[in-house]
């Protein structure tokens, strides 16, 4: 018998690679709190309290609260889904790996793209947001405002910092992350107690027309925004290889980030709509409701911590985005659809150096060049974050989509993924289309990048027929992983 079990456990040995797909990255390292970080600071939760609840009262008006909760409640659904994936795989593609599981190549392949756009886009954006609030912190303290070349300068030193960083490994990326994002979460909790204590901004009587009511059409669309806010919390999702327990921590670090930064932009809205109901206009009136209510309350000192504390959450969304932005170029290299160089790994450090080698000087680059040129940075930084999250709604379409067809081909399906998957795809859908129809700019800027991605797609059809047919690269059981007793045992 101990023979014929030895023959057994060798055969099954035999079946497994022995090497992983993904191997070279540091895999099983990352703890839970590093791994929920990675993705709190993804959704920049800090930066969205402090400017999204204004723009989702101009639809939402007295609303706005509302807004956040279902947006809260469609990004738990989508969390939902990509669990559905992360319990039973470990990837670094992200969501293109996990799409690639239910769908068909093209979508995986869309999907893939839609997250360099949204990741890279994602990066670029939290470097401008970064520049600009560190540049109000600098005026705010010394009452001087960096010039043009300072201000490029500025970035240039982030975007390297970001890149040593990244490079150094996850874990060390992450520890920053986790120090920074907790700081910066700190800070903003802080700031958004003190207006609550405050109370609402005094002035001339409300105007009861000047806000939209709370009407159910006015929430709905105010959900467009709100649900924009949650970008780049699925970013667990990429660091699957890495992840130390990758089928309990993956899944519970999404939910976790989707209802914690949900929590954080529902009171950070309560606060404001609360703050102006006094005010003319209310909420939806203010294009600097926080530094408003602080002027408001005699609290001159109160914008140098908002501007700390949305410098470091823009830094922390920045390196987790780089971060996620190296692990999709990685995997598509070992899928054969990018470049063979950028499936290369530091032997030191076990990062994809060549992925961050080329992504981050253009995450760095692109915002230096709009700055040189005159484009002012806070139009760079909104264009920047409107086509991320059209990148990102993307992807969160695809894998919702994937996820009961994924069941379906493993025999466990279930009525409640048919349920959540029927619920939220069309949402999505209704939404990704809203976002592309009213910013008609933004439109046309992806309807360009639709048809080069399409391009690609039938190039790669041509001449990588097989790499495309297998994409969707995850880490796998290799033979160095199985522990087998020792041959002399009894």
């Amino acid at each position: 018998m101990h023979g014929k079990g030895q023959r057994m456990r060798d055969d099954a040995r035999m079946r497994l690679r022995s090497r992983s797909p993904v191997e070279g990255l540091e895999r099983r390292r990352l703890g839970p709190l590093e791994v929920v970080a990675q993705s709190v600071s993804g959704a920049a939760p800090s930066a969205a309290m402090a400017a999204t609840p204004a723009i989702v009262a101009v639809s939402a008006g007295h609303g706005t609260v509302w807004s956040f909760v279902i947006a809260t409640v469609l990004a738990l659904l989508i969390a939902g889904c990509i669990a559905r994936f992360t319990r039973r795989m470990a990837a670094s593609g992200g969501l293109y790996s996990l799409t690639a599981k239910g769908l068909t190549p093209a979508a995986a392949y869309a999907s893939a793209l839609a997250s360099l756009l949204g990741y890279g886009l994602l990066a670029a954006a939290a470097l401008v947001g970064a520049t600009v609030y560190l540049d109000a912190l600098v005026g705010e303290l010394v009452g001087a405002t960096p010039s043009r070349a300072g201000a490029a300068a500025v970035m240039a030193v982030i975007g390297l910092g970001t890149a040593v960083l990244v490079l150094r490994g996850a874990r060390l990326s992450a520890r920053v992350v986790l120090a920074v994002e907790s700081v910066s979460i700190t800070v903003m909790l802080i700031v958004f107690s003190l207006l609550l204590a405050g109370g609402p901004a005094t002035g001339a009587p409300a105007d009861p027309t000047a806000m939209p009511p709370p009407g159910p059409g006015g929430i709905l669309a105010g959900v467009l925004p709100a649900l924009a806010a949650f970008i780049g919390f699925e970013i667990a999702t990429s660091l699957g290889t890495e992840v130390r327990k990758p089928f309990r921590s993956v899944p519970r670090a999404v939910g976790l980030t989707a209802a914690v930064t949900g929590v954080l932009y529902v009171f950070a809205a309560q606060v404001q709509v609360l703050g102006f109901s006094a005010t003319p206009g209310g909420l939806a009136g203010q294009a600097e409701p926080v530094v408003s209510l602080a002027a408001a309350n005699g609290w001159g000192w109160l914008p140098v911590l908002l501007d700390l504390g949305l410098v470091m959450s823009f830094f922390a969304c920045c390196l987790a985005a780089s971060t996620a932005l190296a692990r999709v170029l990685f995997s598509l290299s070992r899928d054969g659809v990018a470049p063979q160089v950028m499936g290369r790994t530091h032997r030191r450090f076990r990062t994809p150096h060549v992925a961050i080698a080329a992504s981050v000087p253009v995450t760095t680059g692109v915002p230096v060049v709009l700055l040189a040129a005159g484009v002012p940075l806070m139009s760079v930084l909104v264009t920047m974050l409107t086509l991320a999250a059209c990148g990102f709604l993307l992807a969160y379409l695809l894998v919702c989509a994937a996820a009961p067809v994924f069941l379906h081909r493993i025999g466990e399906l279930t009525w409640p993924a048919v349920a959540v998957s029927a619920v939220i795809v069309p949402i999505l859908l209704v939404v990704l289309v809203a976002f592309v129809v009213t910013r008609p700019l933004s439109g046309v800027l992806l309807g360009g990048l639709a048809v080069l991605g399409a391009a690609c797609y039938l190039l790669l059809r041509l001449r990588r027929p097989a790499a495309l047919a297998g994409i969707g690269v995850y880490d796998e059981t290799t033979t160095g992983d199985v522990l087998l007793p020792h041959r002399g045992a009894a």
